[in-house]
């Protein structure tokens, strides 16, 4: 029994692609301590510091007390919402200028729940062919069809809504606005333009940009000015907000479509009120005194090549990469590498995830050992 599984675990194994979970001590800000070991963590989404914070969780809980439980104990449709789910919702619609927010479990839940929604029978969706896996599983689901336009090319995108657009009712454009593992910016301008001329729903994942990107920290899409031209607007709270869960917000009729057809929100237990309060608090009485912190991490990532505070440093091969991890583990670096599925074949990288709390002089070693390797950075 199980002799396939064996087989297929050991020749990842052999090419350097097996994974394991592992666990870790401690975690604190730019630091992560291992084995009593501290090196500077460029493995996390922890972008601001609020999670794993002592002094931002004691000043939570002395602001919550007893007032939120740890397990809501039903989905949503249930006996799963309390106001606070309520007061989240509506003030991240209110922060976006959305009639109507929805909070899923998960990015994933969240991607996955809206594109094998919205696209139904006789519909289509036009996706960036780096989307995350979310989003592609997401489209496996739905019952329409997909294209996958290349990477960030518009002219490969209106080629494509010219060829099939007429052929489906609804149409949808899905791309990130910050891509998770190369860290460019789509040309959301552009998106916003086609979504017009060829009469389509444009749904963007700001996961990595929410709390970091714009005045009020809400994404590229408020840098850009172009929020009310965006149909539907995915966030993350696990990221930047150092909680759990995500959002989408957008018009009241596609929030209630997503409402009583998503089937990741209908089928799970809603997430504890704890953490919907958390959420909550950070983004009222934190997220607005960040500004200077995020564009100073913004800049730093600008400065070694990127054009957000995601540098990645594509290596090739998945043993080469596993390789360099190490020394850089041995020289006080913790990166992980990012093989396949993650990335395409060939694309092994380690991706540097900034924080707000550093600075050149932490990666002065790093970018001096990449060297040494003939590595730019980015590549």
């Amino acid at each position: 029994m199980f002799v396939s599984y064996r087989k297929i675990l050991s020749d990842l194994d052999e090419a350097s692609h097996l994974r394991s979970i592992k666990s870790f001590e401690r975690k604190a800000g730019k630091y992560i301590y291992i084995d009593n070991k501290k090196l500077i963590n460029l493995s996390s989404n922890n972008y601001l510091g609020f999670a794993d914070n002592e002094e931002i969780t004691e000043e939570f809980l002395n602001f919550a007390g007893k007032k939120y439980s740890f397990g809501s104990a039903s989905a949503r449709l249930l006996t799963g919402t309390l106001p606070v789910y309520n007061g989240l919702e509506k003030l991240i619609g209110g922060l976006f200028k959305k009639e109507a927010a929805l909070i899923f479990n998960s990015g994933y839940h969240a991607n996955v729940g809206i594109n094998s929604t919205l696209a139904g029978a006789g519909d289509v969706i036009f996706s960036d062919k780096l989307n995350h896996a979310s989003i592609i599983d997401g489209m496996l689901l739905a019952k329409g069809k997909f294209f996958r336009y290349k990477h960030n090319d518009m002219h490969n995108l209106e080629k494509l809504l010219i060829r099939e657009r007429n052929n489906f009712n609804n149409a949808v454009i899905v791309s990130e606005s910050v891509f998770s593992m190369d860290g460019d910016i789509a040309d959301l301008k552009k998106l916003v333009e086609l979504k017009k001329k060829y009469n389509c729903i444009l749904v963007l994942d700001e996961a990595h940009a929410f709390g970091v990107f714009g005045k009020n920290g809400l994404g590229v899409c408020e840098d850009l000015g172009i929020t009310s031209d965006v149909d539907l607007i995915v966030g993350t709270f696990g990221k930047a907000i150092g909680s759990m869960g995500a959002f989408a917000a957008g018009s009241r009729i596609l929030i209630e479509y997503l409402v009583n057809k998503a089937r990741p929100f209908i089928f799970s237990t809603s997430l504890p009120p704890i953490n919907i309060a958390f959420s909550k608090w950070i983004i009222e009485n934190k997220l607005p005194y960040t500004y200077d912190a995020r564009m100073r991490m913004i800049n730093l990532g600008k400065n070694l090549g990127s054009e957000s505070h995601i540098i990645p440093v594509i290596v090739g091969e998945n043993s080469e990469t596993v390789q360099l991890s190490e020394i850089l583990y041995q020289n006080g670096y913790f990166t992980l590498p990012i093989r396949p599925p993650t990335v395409p074949d060939g694309t092994s990288r380690l991706r540097l995830s900034l924080t707000a709390d550093m600075q050149m002089q932490d990666l002065e070693t790093l970018v001096k050992l990449l060297k040494d390797f003939n590595i730019k950075v980015p590549c």
